[in-house]
């Protein structure tokens, strides 16, 4: 098993230091795209809330501390590492899981951060247009949008568009494009280390037994996949995070097996599960014991996504690109 760890938190907490102090360095009003809504805002939000642990760490990179009353939807799920601790040690939890829109509410937010299955349901009781009566604007991660509307596919930028239109929406846009110019940096240089060739057969085990949870054609590992020189054997099925059947991915015959470590259920107890099961025994991942494990915030779209390409080009073609 290769446990994907090239010092993240010790990256992200660096990023932490430097993360500039949430002022507004653009003229407001400003509009950016989210989904299939173009939002204004009048001046910078002042009560932010964030939802998922990805995203807050997007708020967290960013240096917007300053203007969040607090985060929702971390505890129900992940536990937060060292440095997401001492990101957020200032704010309250106001919902272990999703929301109701009382608890936004109640904490007098003015923005929330959150997405389709990152906090809203479709059709559910807290959406951007339940929020916009009580002055709570939104907006949503740009993976999730696939929910709501068609999309042409998956790629890091859209990590990148939403870093960028919080750096706009809350005014400092120099520090996004300085993080977004790093990580391109980063991106390049890992994709000089790749091999030619055939890219690798790549299967995303997030959970489940009877069947298993994955990433399709929308999901942000597709894109990371490709990023470290694979392809996701399920790149064709059109949806973002979903369910399928075990019989593709048998036939598709992965050749490594990336395991998403969250939840009740270990790494572990997952990589157990697939070597014991006799119908997965002639897989090629199997066969050659070749996992390798992301955390939760790593496999969503937020800070973490670079580094963790590295350790996946890595574990893929056993090479370093040596992203600092």
């Amino acid at each position: 098993m290769n446990r994907a760890r090239p010092a993240l938190a010790g990256l992200l907490l660096a990023n932490l230091v430097l993360a500039l102090p949430a002022t507004a360095a653009n003229a407001h009003p400003v509009t950016v795209q989210s989904c299939d809504r173009e939002v204004t805002f009048d001046a910078p939000p002042q009560r932010a809330v964030s939802n998922d642990v990805n995203l807050t760490e997007m708020m967290l990179v960013l240096g917007l501390t300053d203007t969040m009353v607090g985060y929702t939807g971390i505890s129900g799920w992940n536990k937060l590492d060292e440095t997401m601790r001492a990101g957020v040690a200032e704010l309250p939890e106001l919902s272990e899981r999703y929301p109701t829109r009382e608890v936004l509410i109640g904490a007098d937010a003015d923005f929330w951060f959150a997405g389709w299955n990152y906090g809203m349901r479709v059709g559910g009781e807290v959406t951007p247009e339940t929020l916009a009566p009580f002055g709570v604007a939104v907006y949503e991660i740009t993976e999730s949008c696939i929910h709501i509307m068609e999309r042409d596919g998956i790629a890091i930028d859209d990590m990148f568009n939403d870093i960028r239109n919080l750096g706009t929406i809350f005014g400092v846009d120099d520090r996004a494009e300085t993080l977004i110019a790093g990580w391109q940096e980063d991106l390049d240089a890992i994709a000089q280390e790749i091999p030619e060739g055939e890219p690798l057969r790549v299967f995303v085990y997030d959970s489940g037994e009877d069947t298993p949870f994955t990433a399709g054609r929308y999901a942000m590992p597709t894109a990371m996949i490709e990023a470290a020189g694979g392809r996701n054997i399920l790149d064709d099925v059109d949806t973002s995070w979903t369910r399928v059947a075990w019989e593709p991915v048998v036939e598709r015959d992965p050749q490594m097996i990336i395991i998403v470590d969250y939840g009740e259920v270990t790494a572990e107890e997952k990589i157990a599960f697939l070597r014991a099961n006799p119908a997965f025994a002639e897989m090629d991942a199997v066969v050659n014991d070749r996992f390798v494990v992301l955390d939760y915030v790593e496999a969503t779209p937020g800070p973490r996504n670079i580094a963790a390409i590295r350790a996946l080009a890595e574990a893929f073609h056993g090479i370093d690109p040596s992203v600092e």
